[in-house]
């Protein structure tokens, strides 16, 4: 009896298990909804249009569907590359058992899938573009190699156009206003302290206050000490100084101007600094050798390179 009983209770629980509902699949509408603050958020940080964060979202993960999304909150297919020290998921992907990163928070998922596109060479020509340019991000996302999928940049436009993606990318326009002392600076935005996030050569950046540290901006802006490093060309035992212009994000190729024209005391970082070029196209552009200062006079090239 004892025998029997256990295994019709064996096959109850299995029948059970069985007929358990499949987990709830959300809609592409619902995950619009749902991310969309997530995706706009990251547009007004980093300057990576939310038409096309959400966009790529909806494609890696399946409308957030996907095991990776699921049970990583991975939304990107973001793997873990060299350095990465948090948690992982292995699936089969392009090989087989390939680690992916495995996120606390969908969030986090968002904020990685911007640092991966701000801090890789390959896509610096992509902030050169509007945020309002969906079809130039689709297209250059594609041309940078984002993708294998030939019809990647296709793919992103339809799903932009077709769900009206391209309206959250209006959320962080800001009226274009000169600042008396930033060359054509904008003012996005200002906290309840003392600082005031600016725009020049679309990037933003802050103007270095007394009491300021590297470290204080870090926290502030919820960036890592690296980041203001590299995207302002400073070394560990460089020291903050008050007026000093700080880059939240990285520095352009060129800039909109055409040529600078050096006075007294200024440094080829000091012309990067003040145009949102970077320092080693700057040197590349006007063939300086790397270190070399330029003399009081000499007209620097901020756009094309001098043959």
């Amino acid at each position: 009896m004892k025998k029997i009983a256990f295994i019709f209770c064996f096959l109850i629980s299995a029948a059970l298990a069985f007929c358990q509902p499949a987990e709830k699949r959300i809609t592409r509408e619902q995950y619009i909804e749902t991310y969309k603050d997530d995706a706009i958020r990251e547009m007004q940080r980093s300057s990576i249009p939310a038409s096309i964060t959400l966009a790529q979202g909806i494609l890696e993960s399946g409308d957030g569907n996907s095991p990776l999304a699921v049970y990583a909150k991975n939304h990107f297919g973001i793997k873990c590359h060299k350095g990465w020290t948090g948690k992982s998921m292995r699936i089969d992907d392009d090989e087989k058992n390939e680690c992916f990163r495995k996120y606390s928070d969908v969030y986090d998922s968002f904020r990685d899938h911007s640092e991966f596109l701000t801090t890789r060479g390959r896509y610096s020509f992509l902030f050169e573009l509007k945020k309002t340019d969906y079809k130039g991000w689709a297209k250059g996302l594609k041309k940078a190699g984002y993708a294998t999928n030939p019809k990647y940049a296709d793919l992103l436009i339809k799903l932009i156009e077709d769900f009206e993606l391209y309206r959250y990318d209006n959320y962080a326009k800001v009226p274009p206003r000169k600042i008396k002392k930033e060359r054509t600076a904008v003012a996005l935005s200002s906290s309840k302290s003392f600082r005031t996030i600016r725009l020049h050569n679309n990037i933003k950046f802050i103007i270095a206050k007394k009491g300021d540290t590297f470290y204080r901006i870090t926290q502030d802006y919820s960036m890592n000490l690296w980041q203001i490093y590299k995207y302002n060309d400073l070394n560990k035992t460089d020291v903050l100084k008050v007026d000093d212009i700080i880059y939240l994000q990285p520095k352009r190729n060129k800039a909109s101007e055409q040529f600078h024209t050096v006075i007294a005391g200024e440094t080829m970082r000091d012309i990067s600094q003040l145009y949102g070029v970077k320092l080693k196209l700057l040197y590349k552009k006007n063939n300086i050798i790397v270190g070399t200062q330029p003399n009081v006079g000499d007209k620097i090239s901020l756009k094309k390179k001098i043959k």
